[in-house]
């Protein structure tokens, strides 16, 4: 599992505003639904809980919108996988006790602890350098 519809959007939006954090600027939320495509109703719940979790800073007006709290270097994606998704610790408490079972709870422990790492491992900022780099143009050679 890479991320949900909910994650995916919170972190396209996320990039976004990461874009405008060293301007300062805003976006409403109509606008990074325009470009990205995303239901503006369900980017706005994302935000409204990106909000909530201290992500984000709403500004009121109309000239307001959505900006970072703090630089991109400093919001980590588990932070903000964490805020859409929850912590995740719901899984299926009740367990069977065969060892086909147990062999496999270990082995999705392991995966966990691998995602977790890497999520903890990638900041805002590290994602906008990924995408920077793909917008470069590539050099074409022709024989």
């Amino acid at each position: 599992m890479a991320f949900s519809s909910k994650t995916k959007y919170g972190l396209v939006a996320l990039i976004e505003l990461a874009g405008l954090y060293s301007s300062g600027g805003v976006l409403q939320v109509g606008e990074i639904a325009t470009r990205q495509g995303i239901p503006d109703r369900y980017l706005e719940q994302m935000l409204t809980s990106l909000r909530r979790g201290g992500i984000l800073r709403s500004i009121r007006g109309p000239k307001g919108g959505y900006q970072l709290t703090r630089p991109p270097g400093e919001i980590l994606v588990s932070e903000v996988v964490s805020c859409l998704e929850g912590d995740g610790a719901s899984r299926d408490a009740v367990g069977r006790q065969t060892p086909e079972f147990e062999a496999l709870h270990a082995f999705a422990g392991e995966l966990d602890r691998a995602r977790l790492q890497a999520l903890e491992g990638t900041s805002l900022e590290r994602l906008i350098e990924r995408r920077d780099a793909l917008r470069q143009p590539q050099a074409m050679y022709f024989i």
